[in-house]
Formats: C-alpha cells, structure tokens, sequence
C-alpha cells in the first residue's frame, strides 16, 4: 500500500459488546430509523447525475463553504496543527491529524448533500458536525498510534530483558555497555531511555544509586541485573 494511506481513512476500535448483547426480539425505532435511512439514500441515488451539453460527460457541480463554515474549518485546523508539535497530544498522529480538516470539510459536505442534494454551500451545521466527528476520528487514531508506540516499546523492552539474561555475564550494566554491545534496536540512547524503565518499572533491573563505583569508577547510571537465581 502507498505511504500514508492509512492516514486518509476514518478508523475506530470500538470497544467490545460481548456480555451485554441482551437484547430480545427487534427494535421498532431501529427499523424505522433504518427504513428512513434506505429511502433517503434511493431518492439521492434516483437523483439525475449533473452533465453539461453532452449526456455522457459529468459536470460536477462546485460545493464552496459558506463564510461561517470556513471561520469553523480554520480554527478547527489551527487546534490540530498546534496540537502536532513535539510534546503535543498529537504528537504520535501526526499522518492522521494533518488531514483531520480535510476530514472535516469532506464530511461536511457530504452531510450537507445529505441534506439537500441542491444545496448551494456547505451551511455552518454542518461544518460543526464535520468537525465533531472529525473529532472523535482523530482522537480514535491517537489512540491507535499511542497503543501502537506503547507495544513497540515493550517489544523492546523484552528484547533488552533476554540479551541482558543471555548474552550479558556481569550482574551490572551501564547504558553505554548497551549502546556498544547490545541489540541494534537500542544502539542510540534515545531508543534506550524507554525499555530501561520499563524494566525498571517491572523489576527486572534495579537502577543503582549515581555515583556507585562500577568497574573502579564512579557512575552516573548504572544498573543490577535482577536473575531468576537472586534471592531478593
């Protein structure tokens, strides 16, 4: 698939239903609401598709924003690009917030077309829905990239665990004994901060105090491997 195709698509993970699918017999606001959806849905597809002076040939028509939904689109953008910067909630989505207000304006006038097939401009209601689901898309995708991060690092953090178990004799360890001998994922000490307190975090090393002597020399970070032989 071509780069950044993902980041064009609205995707969600809802959370599971399972255990509370209780519901007995159908639901006859459901039906109804489903009969109006379909009906709505045939009178746009019945509608006569826009053509110029030859029969065979699409003449789209132009769909502009109006003055207020373009107000509502810019500053819906301006909160996404800011929210992109490093250390910004944004941060890990930045290939799916960069076309959030794409997003936004394409389902817009999508809803407005819903509405009326002959409208002449994308009404500010619909721009504030377009902006609210583009919302709640994006903030789906930030979750799926922070759940993304968050296993990749804890890949990492196992595959430290077992070279350190394995291939590392010593009981102590210093970051530049991994960046030197360690696995090539974790050859750069920004790659190392991360698994480090993980470990940390789940006992498996025990950060030393700074300034233990290590090798015949103080240190600033230094760490005791915790073995399955360790009494403690």
């Amino acid at each position: 698939l071509p780069a950044g195709f993902f980041s064009g698509l609205l995707i969600t993970e809802p959370p599971s239903l399972i255990g509370t699918r209780l519901r007995r017999g159908h639901d006859a606001g459901s039906d109804a609401a489903v009969a109006a959806f379909t009906a709505r849905l045939r009178d746009i597809l019945e509608t006569p598709l826009p053509t110029g002076d030859n029969p065979q040939e699409l003449a789209p028509v132009c769909l502009p924003l109006s003055f207020a939904a373009k107000e509502l689109l810019w500053r819906f953008y301006q909160a996404v690009e800011t929210a992109q910067g490093a250390g910004r909630p944004m941060e890990q989505a930045r290939a799916y917030a960069s076309k959030a207000a794409e997003q936004a304006a394409r389902i817009a006038g999508v809803l407005t077309l819903w509405a009326n097939v002959e409208a002449p401009e994308v009404t500010p209601e619909a721009m504030g829905w377009g902006v609210k689901l583009a919302q709640f898309y994006l903030s789906e995708a930030k979750q799926l990239a922070e759940a993304g991060l968050v296993s990749e690092e804890t890949a990492k953090a196992e595959t430290l665990r077992k070279w350190l178990l394995e291939s590392w004799e010593d009981d102590d360890v210093l970051p530049s004994d991994i960046l030197k001998h360690g696995p090539n994922a974790m050859r750069e000490r920004k790659t190392l901060s991360g698994p480090l307190a993980m470990l940390v975090k789940a006992g498996h090393l025990i950060q030393m105090d700074a300034g233990t002597v290590i090798r015949g020399r103080p240190r600033k970070e230094a760490y005791r491997i915790v073995r399955a032989s360790d009494d403690d």
